[in-house]
C-alpha cells in the first residue's frame, strides 16, 4: 500500500492551481528546487509520473489528477478533523481571518463584527481587504479562512475546494448629476441612458458588470471617462461629466449627486462568502458566517 504524504499532495495541488513550479514555489514560500524534489519523491512512493514535460513547463499527468481527485476528499476530511477539534479545545473561542473587497467591509464586515463582539466576544475576526478575485486565491493558499466576493468573481459552484454562501442580491442604482434631464422622470430604466457618457473603469469586474448591465439592457455604454474609485467616479458625476452605475452598498451621498432607483431592468450584482470545504464546520466560522449573513439580510 502505498504511504501518502499529505505534505506532498498539497504540494501537487498547488501546483494544479498556480501552473507552474516558480509559481507554486512562492504560494508555499518554498524554493524550486525544494518543490521539484518533493514531486518527484512523491511521484517514486506511488509508482506513476505525475508530471511531463510541456516546453519550459510542466504539467499534470493524468495519473496525477487521478491522485488529487482522491486527495481533495481527504483535504476535506482534514478540515472537518480541525473544526471538531477546535470546537473541542475552544468551544467558541478562535479567530477567523476574512478577506473582503472594499464595498463589502463597511457594509458588511464591520457591522457583522459589531454584531460578534456583543453576542461571542470569544470570536475574534481580522480583516484584510482585498480585491474579489484575490480574495480567492488567499483563501486557497490558506491565508484567509472566509472570502467575501461577487458571484461573477468566484471559481464555478461545483469547484470542490470551496463552500459558497450566497449573501445578498446589491442592486446597482444610476447616479446621475443634480438637474440632469432624467434624474426625475417616473420609472426610469437602464436603457434610458444609452445616449449618456458613462463613467468606469477600464478593466476589471466594475467595467465588466457595466457593460455586461448595459448590455443586457439593450446598449453598449459609450465611455466618457475612467475610474475606478467610487469617490472619483462621484465627484465626476457630480460634476456633469456623465453618469455612472453604483452598487448601493457603495453610496455615498454628495449633494450634487442623485442617486436613482432603476426600473424593470435594474441590474444587481450577486455577493457571496466562501470558505474551505469542510471548515464551515468550525464554531468560530459559523459563527462569522451568520453574523455576515444578518448583516446581508439588514442591507437587503
Amino acid at each position: 500500500m502505498v504511504e501518502w504524504d499529505i505534505r506532498k499532495l498539497q504540494i501537487l495541488r498547488t501546483l494544479r492551481e498556480r501552473g507552474t513550479v516558480t509559481a507554486t514555489a512562492e504560494a508555499l514560500r518554498m524554493t524550486p528546487s525544494a518543490v521539484s524534489q518533493q514531486l518527484t519523491n512523491l511521484a517514486k512512493q506511488v509508482g506513476v509520473p505525475l508530471l511531463e514535460a510541456q516546453g519550459r513547463r510542466v504539467r499534470l499527468t493524468d495519473a496525477a489528477r487521478l491522485v488529487l481527485r482522491h486527495a481533495e476528499a481527504v483535504f476535506e476530511q482534514l478540515e472537518r478533523a480541525d473544526a471538531e477539534l477546535a470546537a473541542y479545545v475552544h468551544g467558541e473561542v478562535g479567530e477567523v481571518r476574512v478577506g473582503a473587497f472594499s464595498t463589502a467591509v463597511p457594509a458588511l464586515v464591520v457591522p457583522a463584527v459589531g454584531a460578534l463582539r456583543a453576542a461571542h466576544p470569544g470570536v475574534v475576526v481580522r480583516v484584510r481587504e482585498a480585491e474579489a478575485g484575490e480574495a480567492y486565491e488567499l483563501l486557497a493558499a490558506g491565508e484567509v479562512d472566509l472570502a467575501l466576493s461577487l458571484a461573477a468573481q468566484a471559481p464555478a459552484v461545483g469547484d470542490a475546494r470551496f463552500t459558497r454562501v450566497p449573501l445578498l442580491a446589491d442592486p446597482l442604482d444610476v447616479a446621475l448629476p443634480q438637474g440632469h434631464r432624467l434624474a426625475e422622470i417616473a420609472g426610469l430604466r437602464l436603457a434610458d441612458l444609452a445616449g449618456e457618457e458613462w463613467i468606469f473603469g477600464g478593466s476589471g469586474p466594475w467595467s465588466d458588470i457595466t457593460r455586461g448591465a448595459c448590455e443586457a439592457a439593450g446598449f453598449s455604454p459609450r465611455q466618457g471617462h475612467s475610474a475606478a474609485g467610487w469617490t472619483a467616479i462621484l465627484a465626476m458625476v457630480e460634476a456633469g461629466m456623465g453618469v455612472a452605475l453604483v452598487p448601493r452598498m457603495a453610496a455615498v451621498a454628495r449633494g450634487g449627486v442623485v442617486m436613482r432607483e432603476l426600473g424593470a431592468d435594474r441590474p444587481v450584482r450577486h455577493v457571496v462568502a466562501a470558505v474551505r470545504r469542510g471548515s464551515e464546520a468550525k464554531v468560530a466560522v459559523g459563527r462569522v458566517l451568520s453574523a455576515l449573513g444578518a448583516a446581508a439580510a439588514r442591507l437587503a
